[in-house]
């Protein structure tokens, strides 16, 4: 029987987030990325979302190694929840390594994990997999694409990727090594698709600190600026223009402070000399000596940048002598929340700064012309679109397709999809178990889906409990039920309502058997039955209802 090389995404495809993607072979897994996903509006009380990982724990004696292609929380924030699972050495970049340490450290899993640093331009044996590291740009520094070599072929990898060509630590993107990979033959492509849906090419980041630079310019007031915690990049040109413009500058959110103290202490964060200052010493300045760099880009309700904007923060007082500079985009789906900190703000009388078009952010990921760069390079006679929902893994199909690759040569998955290569061919015909295990507070998994619809329910309608005071002797009621509601109805204007259902429970628990009475169970399913029934009947509404039976 022929050798194949196993491609399994477990996530990262028809979703934004979530990425993490398996190579089998002879007999061996390693796996690139463990990324999280927040969850979704009607994900009521869920912390985060996780990949399904139930193939790997099955097959735990065949892993070998989970690479890291960088930092960011949809690549490594699953990471932990997954180490308890299955105990795996960790190979990835300096920065990378930084970041995940903090995660171990909080998770207790520093002295059970290998982490092992890895340089760009190096290739790590593992198993019967040799992983070379190449670098790219993105908005994070460290990150690193893959080129996966085995006997069957070498597939590259990409991760989040752009091309940069004034990056800001001038490391360029190693186009050069793309181009001798396809010299050299490359059996399949797996590449980002986050922004194939928009022409041209992505902005360099170093357009942003010209905007800086001019914001910041004859500005009287404190600046208050907001970005992704790890945009280093970013941050690095928020304290140049600072320094320039003679301001000084304070850093406040919990995980902007965690990325600073890696990055600098790592070197990825160059700061000028007397520039930074704690939050307390640096709100005895002037005001257009003070820059404050916070969290919050995206409108999260516990970000310093909320709490500002909701007179909650315990050092900082937002008003008309501020100007804020919001320098991300909303992630889909934040749409809202951002909306809301920014109109407080306005509320406020601060100056708010937020129109993309000032170039205030610039996308970390490829636009059309960069994939295609990528693909000429590379050549591959296998393609796999990556990081994206449906409608953008389907348009890469298209772009590659325009630079002429055999539509039969490219799989569009799903999550959990084996797609099987060998020299010639690619088929995806079977299936892993795949899905989303959703986290809340330290419990990992034991919400499922009945007890999110239970919350999204209780969201919606609300809920009745009615309790049932019975006999432990002949099993009859000894009093009128007890009826409580939470989120359906004010008591006191609806207490026609809620003595007719005390009524409707009373006869309904009459008229039954004296042997279906003795079924606490059986009184409760009737009465749940009975009371639902009636509720929709005269309201239209279906709140939860919770029959409690009481023996005295």
């Amino acid at each position: 029987m022929a050798e194949k090389l196993k491609i399994i995404p477990l996530g990262g495809l028809n979703e934004i987030g979530k990425n993490m993607t398996a190579y089998e072979y002879g007999g061996e897994i390693i796996v690139v990325d463990c990324g999280m996903a927040f969850p979704g509006d009607d994900m009521y009380g869920i912390d985060c979302v996780i990949p399904d990982v139930t193939y790997l724990v099955k097959n735990k004696s065949r892993l070998r190694g989970l690479f890291i292609t960088h930092g960011h929380e949809d690549h490594i924030g699953a990471i932990p929840y997954v180490l308890k699972q299955v105990n795996i050495p960790i190979y990835c970049t300096r920065l990378t390594a930084g970041l995940i340490k903090l995660k171990l450290q909080e998770h207790g899993l520093v002295s059970s994990t290998k982490l092992v640093t890895v340089e760009s331009g190096m290739t790590i044996r593992s198993g019967k997999f040799q992983v070379e590291f190449i670098h790219v740009n993105h908005s994070i520094p460290d990150s690193v694409a893959f080129a996966i070599h085995t006997r069957m072929g070498t597939v590259v990898h990409t991760g989040d990727f752009k091309i940069d060509s004034t990056p800001i630590d001038a490391e360029v993107i190693d186009l050069a090594r793309f181009g001798e990979l396809g010299k050299q033959g490359v059996l399949a492509l797996l590449a980002d698709s986050t922004n194939v849906e928009r022409p041209g090419y992505t902005m360099s980041e170093r357009a942003v600190g010209h905007t800086f630079t001019r914001q910041f310019t004859g500005c009287d007031k404190r600046i208050i600026v907001t970005t992704f915690a790890s945009n280093v990049h970013r941050i690095q040109q928020v304290l140049d223009a600072a320094a320039a413009c003679g301001r000084k500058v304070a850093v406040t959110g919990r995980s902007m402070e965690n990325i600073m103290k890696v990055s600098t202490d790592l070197g990825y964060i160059k700061v000028p000399k007397n520039t930074l200052m704690e939050l307390n010493r640096l709100k005895s300045l002037p005001p257009q000596q003070q820059v404050i760099v916070t969290t919050g880009s995206q409108g999260e309700e516990m970000s310093a940048l909320y709490r500002m904007a909701f007179s909650t923060h315990k050092q900082v007082d937002v008003g008309p002598g501020d100007k804020v500079i919001i320098s991300a985009s909303a992630i889909p789906g934040n749409e809202v929340t951002v909306g809301r900190v920014i109109n407080e703000l306005f509320r406020k009388g601060v100056d708010v700064v937020y129109d993309k078009a000032d170039m205030l952010h610039v996308s970390g990921h490829a636009c059309q012309e960069e994939l295609k760069i990528i693909h000429a390079l590379v050549k591959p006679k296998f393609f796999i679109p990556l990081h994206g929902e449906q409608r953008m893994l389907q348009i890469h199909s298209r772009v590659a397709q325009s630079m002429g690759m055999d539509p039969r040569n490219i799989c569009i998955a799903d999550n959990g999809s084996v797609i099987e290569l060998t020299t010639k061919h690619m088929k995806c015909e079977t299936t892993v178990p795949s899905g989303e295990v959703f986290v809340d507070g330290s419990g990992v998994g034991d919400v499922g889906a009945v007890v999110l619809n239970d919350r999204r329910l209780l969201a919606a309608e609300g809920m009745i409990v009615v309790v049932l005071s019975m006999s432990s002797h002949d099993h009859q009621l000894l009093c009128q039920p007890e009826i409580v509601t939470r989120g359906f109805v004010y008591v006191k204007e609806s207490e026609e309502l809620l003595e007719e259902l005390r009524n409707l429970a009373m006869d309904t628990v009459d008229h039954m058997s004296a042997r279906r009475r003795r079924d606490n169970g059986e009184v409760c399913k009737a009465v749940r039955s009975a009371v639902s029934t009636y509720l929709y009947k005269h309201t239209k509404r279906s709140p939860m209802v919770i029959p409690m039976v009481t023996e005295l």
